[in-house]
């Protein structure tokens, strides 16, 4: 059918040095995907990858709030891989504190890397794509945040939010053309846990008919499907948690 939406071929992953981002290159890569990454800072684990798929693998050292640095990256990808068909916005950074002790500073960092930057780098990769005549994907990673309510959290759950707002938008936008979804993972081991404490992650664990918090592997199978699956998903968020917020 002419109008299907075909596997992507050549994606483009933020923050894909480490974690779920990491994991989310790593599982493409084994698909036969060709594969971008980049993060503000190369990991070992991502270089090994490089030397274990070469010609598959284009990675590099790019501030998500860099929108030049990120545009000459997308450019520098298309002559190495070919035209991107995908975008993975992984990239993100978490809050700390509650929402009386964080700065507005700060406030301006977390909107500006986890909203606006993906956004920016969105809107110019969906250009390229369109203007190359090509159908693709778009694959936001949210948060259960956006859905339920947090204890400082506020900054962090606002911008996951936004992107969820958009991922609708996009889709409606984009007529079926590029089919864009987001995944919201519930909480990893490892994320926030500072500013959640062991109390309320044993709560959220304990809640969870699956017994654990969200892990990686749990959220792999999701993103590969909608990134390479014949699928008519779209506009949708896709909350994988093992069914704590339910």
């Amino acid at each position: 059918m002419s109008d299907v939406v075909p596997p992507a071929s050549v994606v483009l992953v933020s923050g894909g040095s480490r974690g779920l981002g990491l994991a989310i290159v790593t599982d493409l890569l084994a698909a036969g995907v060709k594969v971008a990454a980049f993060a503000r800072t190369v990991t070992p684990e991502l270089t090994a990858l490089g030397e274990k798929y070469p010609g598959q693998l284009h990675y590099g050292s790019v501030d998500i709030n860099d929108a030049a640095a990120g545009q000459a990256f997308v450019k520098e990808v298309e002559a190495a891989l070919g035209p991107i068909d995908a975008l993975v916005n992984n990239a993100a950074i978490g809050q700390d504190a509650l929402h009386v002790h964080t700065s507005a500073d700060h406030l301006a960092e977390i909107i500006q890397t986890n909203l606006t930057a993906p956004l920016i780098l969105t809107r110019f990769v969906l250009r390229r794509m369109l203007a190359k005549g090509l159908k693709g994907r778009i694959v936001n990673i949210t948060s259960i945040c956006a859905q339920r309510g947090y204890p400082g959290l506020v900054a962090y759950s606002a911008t996951k939010g936004g992107m969820d707002a958009a991922t609708r938008s996009l889709a409606r936008e984009l007529g079926g053309r590029i089919l864009a979804n987001a995944v919201a993972p519930g909480f990893f081991a490892s994320e926030m846990s500072a500013v959640l404490g062991q109390t309320q992650l044993d709560q959220i664990v304990r809640r969870t008919p699956t017994g654990h918090l969200t892990e990686p592997h749990d959220v792999v199978p999701v993103v590969r499907m909608l990134l390479l699956d014949n699928t008519n998903i779209n506009g949708q968020v896709l909350v994988i948690d093992g069914a704590a917020s339910i």
